[in-house]
């Protein structure tokens, strides 16, 4: 605690230990007295007992602490909760509006059953008991008559973290219906694909540098923890790349801040990742570890023995699967006739499990993804591409990137974007390491 001279009150130093000095000490939140703004210029005193509680205006879920005036028993206001540990008594402006809902006289206080036909806009207030009676009877009678399919659930933006879902899967339901299924969902899928997992939490605070595509969590008016830590980041020495078509809060913060067509961000993302394969600057063990290569290759030599069965015998000088030739110069013994090298068996020659074998493959499926190509579809210039691939080389196992509503939501397979975003986590080892990204 912080101690102020002038009249012996202590501050509330929160958990980021930077003395938020308006906020009241935790041991005075049962009894806390301020001045009434609203009484200036008199000087009127309120008692309030302060109860932590949480916004609810987005995902987020930030703190808050909710003014309870001791005398009336009313919440006078909110503001920020220092105790929390996402964030830190900081909220954006629709933090201290929550008291507008609390308010507001228009709010849905008991459960309501309509009167008369649709449309209508007649309604009578009925009890819990009869409300759930009612909705279960309903189920229960499409469940029975197998009607499955007219059942379904919508909520404006699920809260619980997939336990509802769960409800509906035990009752063969497929009727899941929200906000989600038109913001972020492309994105999620995306993440699905890869981690099984479709949120992911970046560790930009302590990332070293800071990819984001879009700024639908980063700008500050939505997920402001996320906004605090990449400032934070920046604030120690990250490096900040934005893909975005606006100029977002975010971008103006950007080391790198480019706009390439929607939809072309995956070239631009396989562009990065494949200057990181053709020159070894992946996380080797990171990779031989956690990726599932054997199944890689495994498949590709059914592939190739099955072609091998349609096409007749194979010669020796025929690239085998993830094997790559090399053309020498024509020798006095070659009669003139150019040779090649077959670079990758002798690479394999001390490749005991295969790996090196992949590792070709991995060189020989993205080679095609080089920064002119990601220009051409982008729109963004081949060097400045070339540019933040190198930068994000530098990062290590502290990348942490993210990608959330933007293209996946506007855009055909817009989920592919954040595949390939991840994907250059996967490449760096940036995976549940301290600056990376973790699955969960």
């Amino acid at each position: 605690m912080r101690t102020d001279k002038t009249n012996n009150e202590t501050f509330y130093p929160g958990p980021s230990r930077i003395h938020l000095s308006a906020f009241p000490p935790k041991e005075r939140w049962d009894d806390w007295t301020e001045l009434d703004s609203q009484a200036w210029p008199r000087r009127k005193e309120r008692r309030y007992q302060l109860v932590p509680t949480t916004c609810f205006n987005c995902e987020s879920a930030c703190g808050l602490l909710a003014y309870i005036d001791k005398d009336t028993n009313q919440i006078q206001k909110f503001e920020g909760n220092p105790e929390n540990p996402g964030s830190r008594g900081r909220n954006c402006a629709k933090g201290p509006a929550t008291l507008n809902q609390i308010t507001d006289p228009d709010r849905i206080l008991y459960p309501l059953k309509r009167v008369g036909k649709r449309g209508e806009g007649n309604w009578e207030r009925v009890s819990w008991d009869e409300a759930l009676d009612d909705i279960a009877a309903r189920i229960r009678k499409a469940i029975v008559e197998n009607r499955r399919e007219e059942i379904m659930y919508h909520v404006g933006r699920p809260g619980e973290d997939g336990f509802t879902e769960r409800i509906l899967a035990a009752w063969g339901v497929d009727g899941h219906n929200s906000h989600t299924n038109i913001c972020s969902s492309g994105a999620r899928e995306g993440y699905q694909l890869w981690m099984g997992l479709d949120r992911p939490s970046p560790d930009h605070a302590n990332a070293k540098v800071i990819l984001l595509i879009s700024a639908h969590l980063e700008s500050g008016h939505y997920f402001n923890p996320h906004a605090q830590r990449v400032i934070d980041a920046k604030a120690s020495g990250a490096k900040l790349i934005v893909f975005d078509t606006r100029l977002s809060n975010t971008a103006t913060h950007a080391d790198y801040y480019i706009a390439p067509y929607p939809g072309s961000e995956a070239a631009i993302l396989l562009a990065i990742a494949n200057y990181l394969i053709q020159n070894d600057l992946y996380n080797r063990e990171f990779v031989r570890r956690w990726w599932n290569w054997e199944e890689c290759l495994e498949q590709r030599s059914e592939v190739g023995d099955q072609r091998s069965e349609v096409g007749g015998q194979r010669s020796e000088k025929q690239p085998r699967s993830g094997e790559i030739f090399i053309a020498t110069e024509p020798t006095n013994d070659s009669n003139g006739v150019a040779e090649s090298t077959n670079m990758s068996r002798l690479r394999c020659e001390e490749d005991t499990d295969g790996f090196v074998q992949f590792e070709n493959l991995l060189k020989e499926n993205y080679s095609s993804y080089t920064f002119e190509f990601a220009a051409k579809e982008s729109g963004v210039n081949a060097k400045t591409i070339e540019e933040i691939a190198k930068l994000v080389a530098t990062a290590g196992t502290k990348l942490s990137s993210h990608n959330w509503r933007s293209v996946t939501s506007g855009v055909s397979h817009g989920w592919s974007v954040a595949r390939a975003l991840f994907m250059l986590n996967a490449l760096l080892g940036a995976v549940a390491t301290e600056g990376g990204v973790m699955s969960r």
